[in-house]
């Protein structure tokens, strides 16, 4: 075992790690990476109790780490608040080089702890052993590229002193926002009626994954408004479709009137017909979930609404801020509060570790999901699982929370045959298992 210690209470933790595990019977090397002088408190005290038990220290890195099979990462922790540059880079370059396993003290050097953006240089490590309280850094942005697997040890912490401080965010667990039983005289009119507005020329398809992605939900009734040219074919091989075409937004207000929930967006288009069925669809003041192209149209003439439900990828998030995807991403936490702060009711930035945020401020985080989902059209399946979930009755952040949920949870079922080659569609048959 090879264990890198930096000159911090990170690099202390390694020192205990390295004497337990030279008691344990392991081969030990610990490598100092800047001045050991540097070390205070319980860290000068742990790299003096290693050395009494007369631990190895190596000053210098060797190739490979001369062949050692675990690696431990404990050059840099949750104080890290600049770039990573020059003997820290460089060992963070050997780490991730090395060949065998990797685990991170706390948190994989580099990473923010609260953002989880790379600070210039981050470890990979395929274990996270994090203490005392979860770090959010963890579950976001690049946080579940570095991390591999997270295991979390509170230490024992006191509840009061658990209980006395405030978190910053939650992270959702599984049995958060669980939906009741239904009723033994239930009717469709009970589970609502959503109505999927979009499928311009060429993306049609968009409409009908979330049309479809919404009745596998348990909606009551789902219907699509969409170009006339595509209404015949939309529910071919789903007939419980009701399809409509509309033209124009006078052709949208009959159709409006019979929602109690709206989908306002897959596959819209940002031409004039996607233009008077957005307006349409935002002044008949029906709850909404608003994706795709509707934000785009959003971002160029902004409102704010408090029951509207928000759910941009970080393109669309950099366009609703006005700034550029690189700001949304380096701290994704902030974005998804600047969403609600400024258009109102929840927003859902989506990516790996999605956020929601509602009128409380505090974010909640999933995580769900694997990087098969990165193909086009699972956007198109989220807004239809929240806006089925909304037309139940569900509260909108209870919606936004329970539906990217379920479609995580979905994508990781559909996945079971391998992430290569996943498609949205492959969610819709999860989606009633997982739901369930």
């Amino acid at each position: 075992m090879s264990v890198v210690c930096g000159p911090g209470n990170n690099g202390g933790d390694g020192y205990v790690i390295a004497r337990l595990a030279l008691a344990a019977g392991f081969d030990v090397r610990a490598y100092p990476v800047g001045p050991v002088e540097r070390l205070r408190g319980d860290g000068a005290a742990a790299f003096a109790e290693y050395r009494n038990a007369d631990g190895p220290l190596l000053n210098f890195i060797p190739p490979g780490f001369e062949g050692a099979e675990i690696l431990v990462d404990a050059l840099l922790g949750t104080g890290l608040d600049r770039d990573v540059t020059d003997e820290y880079a460089a060992v963070i370059d050997a780490v991730n080089d090395f060949p065998g396993k990797v685990v991170a003290v706390d948190i994989p050097s580099g990473l923010n702890a609260d953002t989880g953006a790379v600070m210039g240089n981050a470890v990979r490590a395929d274990l996270t052993v994090s203490f005392i309280g979860l770090k959010q850094g963890l579950f976001t942005g690049a946080g579940p590229a570095h991390c591999g697997e997270i295991v979390f040890d509170d230490l024992d912490t006191p509840p009061e002193i658990r209980l006395a401080q405030t978190p910053s965010s939650r992270l959702l667990r599984s049995n958060d926002f669980t939906l009741p039983p239904r009723r033994r005289d239930a009717h469709k009119g009970h589970y609502g009626h959503v109505l999927v507005i979009g499928g311009e020329c060429g993306y049609s398809g968009a409409a009908r994954m979330a049309a479809e992605a919404a009745a596998r939900t348990g909606a009551g009734l789902v219907s699509i408004a969409t170009r006339t040219s595509h209404a015949p074919l939309l529910n071919v091989g789903r007939p419980e479709l009701m399809v409509h075409g509309a033209e124009s937004g006078g052709e949208l207000g009959p159709l409006l009137q019979r929602a109690s929930v709206l989908a306002l967006g897959p596959g819209l288009g940002q031409g004039e017909w996607a233009k008077a069925l957005f307006d349409a669809a935002l002044d008949c003041g029906k709850p909404a979930v608003i994706d795709a192209d509707a934000l785009n149209l959003l971002a160029k003439l902004p409102r704010r609404c408090d029951h509207w439900i928000l759910t941009p990828h970080p393109g669309e998030a950099a366009r609703l801020l006005g700034v550029a995807v690189a700001d949304v991403q380096r701290d994704r936490f902030a974005a998804v509060s600047a969403l609600q702060r400024r258009y109102g009711g929840v927003a859902v930035l989506k990516g790996a570790g999605t956020l929601i945020a509602g009128p409380d401020g505090v974010p909640h985080v999933a995580r769900w999901g694997n990087p098969g989902m990165a193909s086009g059209g699972m956007g198109d399946v989220l807004t239809g699982v929240i806006a089925g979930l909304r037309a139940q009755h569900v509260p909108p952040f209870e919606s936004a929370c329970l539906g990217v949920r379920i479609h995580g949870q979905a994508g990781d079922l559909a996945a079971s045959a391998g992430e290569r080659g996943l498609l949205a569609g492959d969610l819709i048959d999860a989606l009633r298992a997982c739901i369930n």
